[in-house]
């Protein structure tokens, strides 16, 4: 396929009725993100915030890396007209500066995983990394800056002084440097990073899904918002949770020792 037209695209699939898988695909660009893949990629996270049965989300990519970044040339036109790929109006910004998505979302990364490659993952809730990473956000490099939540989240997960280290030089650094300054949460074999993240996106699913969804609202709020607004709306959110069919189930399977059955109602 000439790069004329391989401009990816990102596979979708349902697994286990509630997970809905989306697979980056341009494993012969290393997966370099186009805009016709981002666009993709909002539709698809668009979908999992829309659709009712849908609890969980699982990012994933072909090939051996999860992604060398943005193509840079075929974005040139967006960047200069001041646009941001992820804010087309009305739909989930995968990168969750934008209207973020109400399910988690869970993400293997693997091998090269640069720039919004970073700030895609940042923006979803549980990261599981193969020992085989190598992230780097070199944006300054290309004569721009992060504009995906990079200069954001760095600061948030690391503290200042981690983030000013590797967004400052540019630097390339491994799974281990990630997983100890909180970019993410398990480093496994690679290989063993999509099946892992399969494993905790099914985990997910085992909650109710409002009571799962209503606990990531909240600790958004906190770090949005702060403290006092989280706390404001525990009464209310609990309220409603226990009028749910679901808090109904928990308690059943609670008195009689199994686990629950959720419906999402």
């Amino acid at each position: 396929m000439s790069d004329e037209v391989n401009l990816g695209t990102v596979n979708v699939a349902v697994v286990d009725d509630h997970i809905l898988t989306m697979e980056i695909d341009r494993p012969a660009k290393l997966n370099g993100f186009t805009p016709e893949m981002m666009d993709a990629l909002v539709d698809a996270f668009t979908r999992l915030d829309e659709v009712e049965d849908l609890w969980c989300g699982l990012v994933t990519a072909a090939g051996p890396h999860f992604t060398a970044g943005l193509d840079l040339p075929r974005f040139q036109e967006r960047m200069q007209q001041g646009e941001r790929s992820m804010d087309r109006k009305g739909l989930v910004d995968p990168t969750a500066l934008g209207r973020g998505c109400r399910k988690p979302v869970v993400y293997a990364v693997k091998g090269i995983t640069y720039t919004v490659g970073i700030e895609l993952m940042l923006g979803g809730d549980i990261v599981v990394a193969a020992d085989d990473c190598r992230f780097r956000q070199h944006e300054p490099l290309r004569g721009i800056h992060a504009t995906g939540g990079a200069t954001i989240r760095f600061v948030d997960r690391g503290g200042w002084g981690n983030a000013m280290y590797h967004l400052l030089t540019s630097d390339e650094f491994s799974s281990n440097e990630a997983y100890r300054i909180g970019l993410v949460q398990e480093v496994v074999p690679a290989g063993e990073e999509s099946e892992r993240a399969l494993a905790l996106a099914r985990l997910v699913c085992e909650g109710a899904p409002k009571a799962v969804q209503a606990t990531k609202a909240s600790s958004l709020r906190y770090v949005l918002e702060g403290q006092e607004a989280a706390r404001a709306r525990f009464s209310d959110t609990q309220a409603e949770l226990s009028s749910s069919e679901d808090f109904q189930e928990g308690l059943r399977s609670f008195v009689e020792k199994r686990p629950p059955k959720f419906t999402g109602r």
